[in-house]
């Protein structure tokens, strides 16, 4: 994201991380995933992501709206919203081809079960229309159609909180209450609904949206707070503790009945609000104690998460292929910790390397547009 002080690279660091985080709790029976969030609170790294995304979106289409009106501004995110739906579908046909391959090739039918392709190998020309219609989403594929929803959608509300900040963050709220209250939800093929409910979710980006809009100025105060740093502390620390009891089971008679009969079910799909209180209490810290000045933010160690957070789309798509390729050597060869843990750093190296080519290619491509620019530039100045 860019502002007037240059870009905030605390955005793509955390996106990055985030990448990196719903990898690793990709790969089945990983003991790696248990240094992502997920294992420590009620939230996790997708909660992350979906907020970054409607913060940068926002940020970059609202300067839009504004310059150039609501017209442009809707024409330009539903490009964006298009594009990530051909990359979806793209990632969709390489993803099945790898599935349906190593499921031949190794006679091993579990893997189309496991990851949710079945029905596509049973029937394939009825499964392709629901999957181009977003109702078929194997398994780890749910993040993008998501935020191809969200996308469509996103012009007025970008339009609202321009004109009306409070009211666009009443109308978020109230269609996240109302999903909740009523259970409204897509619904997904060949059964059930979507596993990330978009009338839930939308809380998330749209408030990622709100901040970016010019929210976070006006609570940047409130949650720096002393008091309200102290509260998100408390909740941290009460979520790890509630957690712990999910791995140690004598320890759930510590968790009163009436507290759990009220909490349980922490729904994802849904976006439960502890899951929402979860994520705020890691935003308030993040706000508080990495400033956007924070000179690790441009150390040779950040640069990794960074680069990679700078193309989060490619990334992401890069991921879900290779959490599966990490879960076919597992199963195929070894599953010992070692190879755990080789094929999670294998996979994030992998990430950070593809990155690291396209920030190389879109450097070497601005230098060559800038040389025609000057060339072209050049004997006009001259003969004036």
């Amino acid at each position: 994201m860019s502002t007037a002080g240059g870009r905030d690279l605390r955005l793509d660091l955390f996106r990055g991380l985030a990448l990196w985080l719903i990898f690793l709790d990709h790969i089945p029976s990983n003991v790696v995933s248990w240094i992502t969030i997920r294992n420590y609170g009620f939230s996790d790294a997708t909660e992350i992501f979906v907020f970054i995304s409607g913060y940068t979106a926002a940020f970059v289409y609202g300067a839009t709206m504004q310059e150039r009106g609501f017209l442009v501004a809707s024409a330009r995110i539903l490009r964006r919203a298009w594009q990530v739906y051909v990359a979806h579908i793209f990632l969709f046909t390489i993803y099945m081809a790898e599935i349906a391959y190593v499921s031949a090739s190794f006679e091993n039918p579990l893997y189309a079960e496991e990851m949710g392709v079945f029905e596509f190998l049973r029937q394939p020309d009825v499964t392709l229309v629901q999957a181009l219609l977003l109702k078929f989403k194997p398994a780890n594929m749910d993040v993008l159609p998501l935020y191809i929803v969200l996308l469509a959608f996103f012009p007025p509300y970008v339009w609202l909180a321009l004109r009306a900040p409070t009211v666009a963050l009443f109308v978020t709220v109230a269609v996240y209450a109302l999903a909740w209250e009523f259970g409204i939800n897509l619904p997904a093929y060949p059964s059930g609904h979507w596993v990330f409910n978009p009338f839930a979710w939308q809380l998330l980006f749209c408030f990622g949206a709100w901040c970016a809009l010019g929210g976070i100025d006006r609570i940047g105060g409130f949650i720096r707070s002393p008091w309200v740093v102290a509260l998100a502390v408390a909740y941290l620390l009460v979520s790890f503790a509630v957690v712990l009891t999910w791995y140690v089971p004598p320890w759930t008679r510590f968790v009163p009945k009436a507290l759990a009969e009220w909490m349980y079910p922490i729904d994802k799909t849904n976006l439960d609000v502890l899951r929402v209180a979860h994520f705020f209490a890691l935003a308030v810290l993040a706000v508080r104690f990495v400033p956007r000045d924070w000179p690790a933010l441009k150390s040779r160690w950040a640069r990794p998460a960074v680069v990679c957070g700078q193309h989060s789309l490619e990334i992401f798509c890069l991921g879900v292929f290779l959490a599966f390729a990490a879960h076919f050597v597992m199963a195929e060869l070894w599953d010992g910790i070692a190879m755990q843990i080789i094929v999670s750093v294998a996979g994030v190296m992998v990430m950070i390397a593809a990155a690291a080519v396209m920030s190389w290619y879109k450097l070497i491509e601005g230098r060559h547009a800038g040389s025609r620019a000057t060339s072209s530039a050049g004997p006009a100045g001259s003969s004036s």
